[in-house]
């Protein structure tokens, strides 16, 4: 009988993304969001007709202010997040130091719904009670899904937030520094759509999905944002004048 070659081994081995910091989501939420919120800003403004200053200064406004909401917003929701984590996690390890025998026959149970049998589920769930860290990382993993070494981590978070989605609300922005009028206007219409198509692209990537859908999905979304904004501006700039 042949044994499997090294190259057979190798092949089975994969790696997955770390995921569970906040970083990669906050990223992506952060460019996307960016790209929509301040090309629908500019256009709007635009559509308004107030002057190329004016939507310049709308435009930077509006990067800087949602930058720093963003930054502040994913912060404050991470760490919400990881302090009821810690809570639950606290809860989970004095039950493991006030109960270890039902702690067991919990995780024995668990074991078995799991079609192992109940003489191996018993002896697995006492291994694993002998080290009190793999026993509260085991829980909290079986019961509530989570690691106990990778809780979140705010700050990283907050400035992936803040750095993409001051990229994404730069893009729109760009041509209106040093341009104006409808040549301004069309040159964001432009670069959002193919910032757009790019992040679409980026997100297809990293989560694996079809490029067409994610992409066309991005796109979409950005131009109804923008045609709606753009509508209103248009409609009270008519009002106005």
């Amino acid at each position: 009988m042949s044994k499997p070659s090294e190259a057979s081994g190798r092949s089975q081995v994969h790696h997955h993304r770390d995921v569970a910091g906040g970083g990669p989501r906050a990223a992506i939420f952060g460019v996307s969001d960016g790209l929509v919120t301040n090309v629908a800003l500019v256009l709007g403004m635009a559509g308004a007709n107030p002057g190329g200053s004016i939507v310049r200064l709308a435009g930077v406004a509006g990067l800087v202010a949602g930058s720093f909401s963003m930054a502040a917003g994913e912060y404050l929701s991470m760490t919400a997040q990881r302090e009821l984590l810690e809570r639950e996690l606290d809860v989970e390890r004095r039950a493991l130091k006030r109960t270890p025998e039902g702690e067991t026959r919990e995780l024995q149970r668990m074991y078995e719904q799991r079609g192992i049998d109940a003489d191996t589920a018993r002896s697995m769930a006492t291994q694993v009670m002998a080290d009190p860290d793999l026993a509260l990382e085991t829980h909290a993993r079986e019961e509530m899904g989570i690691s106990t070494s990778n809780l979140g981590s705010p700050v990283q978070a907050a400035v992936a937030s803040f750095v993409t989605f001051a990229v994404g609300a730069f893009i729109p922005l760009l041509p209106w520094l040093y341009s104006k009028g409808n040549p301004a206007l069309i040159a964001s219409v432009v670069l959002g759509a193919v910032a757009s198509l790019v992040v679409g692209g980026i997100l297809a990537a990293f989560t694996e999905r079809p490029l067409l859908r994610t992409a066309g999905r991005q796109l979409l979304v950005a131009a109804v944002a923008a045609g709606v904004t753009y509508g209103v501006g248009r409609a009270i700039g008519s009002g106005v004048s």
